[in-house]
């Protein structure tokens, strides 16, 4: 049965990736991203779908879709176009695919906290997963940070010597053994695609991606066979 996806939160570098390893599979007949308004699409391939477009998205009918959180790049005009997914909005907008016929969804997450805005930390932070995890999707992956975001910067002496320490810290990144250390937005994305495309042989169920299987990601040439080995199980 030929398949379909759509993609939420194309307008980031890794929203970008993501659409371009899902058109680069080959795996899926039309590959859609949710617009805020009509667009020529950039990449061969792509369907642009206006958000609200109830007829649009019922054209497309997507079987799988992947909600990506990501900083906004601000100097591209053609990146606003796209619906940027904020982290409260996720139980709705998970909600309204599952009523529109999605079964398996996956959420993504930026793996450089540091270059997150405060606030999407703290959205990110306290993502209502449960509520997601409830509706009972086919197939339901969380890939996110080891440790997304935290309590924001009130200017209490507190929070000041916090931010010093995460600063010190920061400066001291060669020292972190490399497997903890964020992985780029390419290789998120690449194995986000190969989950996506991975999906249906696997068992239904929620899932959590553990931080080092990124980092084998990093190091891997097949990120096919990777994603593969996760959703079997495998170490």
């Amino acid at each position: 049965m030929p398949r379909r996806a759509l993609v939420l939160g194309g307008g980031g570098a890794l929203g970008a990736a993501v659409l371009e390893q899902l058109l680069a599979s080959h795996r899926f007949e039309r590959v859609g991203v949710l617009a805020q308004r009509a667009l020529q699409p950039a990449l061969r391939g792509l369907e642009v779908v206006p958000d609200g477009d109830a007829a649009a998205l019922a054209r497309l009918a997507p079987d799988t879709a992947l909600i990506v959180f990501d900083r906004e790049r601000g100097a591209n005009g053609r990146d606003a176009a796209f619906v940027r997914v904020l982290p409260g909005e996720l139980a709705t907008r998970a909600a309204a695919l599952q009523a529109r016929g999605v079964r398996a969804l996956l959420v993504v997450v930026p793996h450089t906290p540091a270059l997150l805005p405060q606030a999407l930390k703290v959205g990110l932070a306290t993502l209502d997963e449960g509520a997601v995890a409830a509706m009972d999707f086919h197939h339901l992956v969380f890939m996110r940070m080891a440790q997304a975001g935290g309590a924001g910067d009130d200017g209490a002496p507190g929070s000041r010597l916090r931010r010093l320490a995460g600063w010190m810290l920061s400066q001291l990144h060669w020292m972190v053994p490399q497997r903890e250390q964020p992985v780029r937005s390419a290789t998120v994305a690449r194995l986000a695609a190969a989950i996506a495309v991975a999906l249906p042989a696997a068992p239904r169920g929620t899932r959590v991606l553990p931080h080092e299987w990124l980092w084998h990601a990093a190091q891997a040439t097949d990120a096919a066979a990777l994603a593969e080995r996760w959703l079997a199980g495998q170490s």
